[in-house]
């Protein structure tokens, strides 16, 4: 059998028409298949190699790391520098604000862990997320999900699980006394990139004190650097209740992490004691990619070279089949007419030696996600691809 063949047969699918895109290595912005073809990941894994692919400092502390130690304890019992160091410079990002961090294994799993941490702070249970939201397909974060489609087959899922309208002011009404939390993610992803305005965070901000209702901002897509800020909630000029994120921050590695403050998280400590346990969050080899990542993302300035390359793109990338480009720094949705328009182009791009995507609950949009330090040249090739997958439809 060939390893298309045992893949096939043996991995559970997750969909009827996976890629199969048969990978032999990767370094940098590039995927290397099996047939030797060299192609521009314009992805990135859906924005996780946020420092590309084996990035050398990246690769150096997972082997450093695992010349000491992989897995000694469930999270939280032994002292293990990985975890420590990481914390505390996940923490140093917003200035102690958030000064408390639980790490786990995902972004669903660090959704499901703020659903939790929330309830039992508040002592309240009801839930505001979005239209067209995604937070993980773990049944909670499901619960939370903005688009009914995906949650077919699944329900009944988590109760008092309501949802707003992303950006406009008039459905903040809904947020009452008794919501223990409203989850919304700072820019919209699977939405097709789509922002709300400063005064809409403001409001928004307002009516959750108001109601004393957390406020929890998933950033695991477009935190790390993605939008040209360390986190995106900056462009706004305010700080979450809880911060969650994953994806970008283990430099390819599965990690994820809960920020809040001390008085906030420390609920899931007592009355049960072990209120939230994981066996494998906080990997210290995941932890210590991650520090990597972190360090690399501000030494290196990966957050100016994120402008710059939105620049670029922006100037530069133009077709008439092209309806509009909505972009948050290297997160970029381009629209086309319809999905078939958008299938073409996605396949047109990988023969051409570019990888491309689309949005869940945007069809008729290709995402780009590259890696943040995507170089000018690299740009370029991209831009070139694309309208080339474009002029063949």
């Amino acid at each position: 059998m060939t390893l298309r063949e045992i893949f096939l047969r043996y991995n559970a699918q997750t969909s009827p028409f996976p890629m199969l895109l048969e990978v032999e290595k990767a370094e940098g912005s590039f995927i290397i298949d099996s047939q030797g073809n060299k192609l521009l990941d314009m992805i990135a894994g859906i924005a996780v190699s946020n420092v590309g692919h084996r990035h050398p400092k990246v690769v150096s502390a997972i082997e450093e790391q695992v010349k000491k130690y992989l897995h000694v304890m469930v999270y939280g019992e032994f002292v293990q520098e990985p975890q420590i160091l990481l914390a505390k410079a996940l923490c140093e990002t917003v200035n102690d604000k958030l000064d408390n961090v639980y790490l786990t294994n995902s972004g669903a799993e660090a959704i499901d862990g703020a659903m939790k941490i929330a309830k039992k702070f508040t002592g309240k249970h009801k839930f505001i997320s979005c239209f067209n939201a995604y937070h993980g397909s773990l049944q909670g974060p499901l619960s939370l999900m903005g688009n009914d489609y995906f949650k077919k087959g699944y329900e009944p899922l988590l109760p008092d699980c309501e949802r707003i309208r992303f950006g406009v002011e008039e459905d903040l009404e809904l947020i009452d006394k008794q919501t223990c939390a409203v989850f919304i993610e700072t820019i919209q992803g699977e939405a097709g990139v789509k922002l709300a305005s400063k005064h809409y965070w403001n409001q928004l901000l307002q009516r959750c004190r108001e109601t004393e209702t957390l406020l929890v901002l998933d950033e695991i897509q477009v935190g790390f650097g993605r939008t040209g800020y360390f986190w995106a909630f900056e462009a706004y000029d305010f700080v979450p209740d809880i911060l969650v994120c994953s994806k970008g921050m283990g430099g390819g590695m599965p990690i994820g992490a809960v920020l809040t403050r001390k008085e906030i998280m420390q609920v899931i400590s007592h009355d049960p004691i072990l209120g939230h346990i994981t066996t494998f969050g906080g990997h210290p080899v995941s932890c210590a990619a991650a520090l990597a990542t972190l360090k690399i993302i501000l030494e290196e300035n990966l957050c100016f070279n994120v402008k710059q390359r939105n620049q670029q793109f922006n100037k530069n990338l133009k077709h008439p089949l092209i309806k509009e480009i909505r972009h948050a720094g290297l997160l970029i949705a381009i629209e086309l007419d319809n999905f078939s328009l958008v299938e073409k182009t996605i396949k047109n791009c990988l023969k051409f030696g570019l990888i491309s995507d689309w949005f869940l609950f945007c069809n008729h949009s290709i995402r780009l996600a590259p890696p943040l330090n995507l170089s000018e040249n690299e740009a370029d090739l991209a831009i070139e691809i694309l309208i080339k997958a474009l002029d063949h439809l």
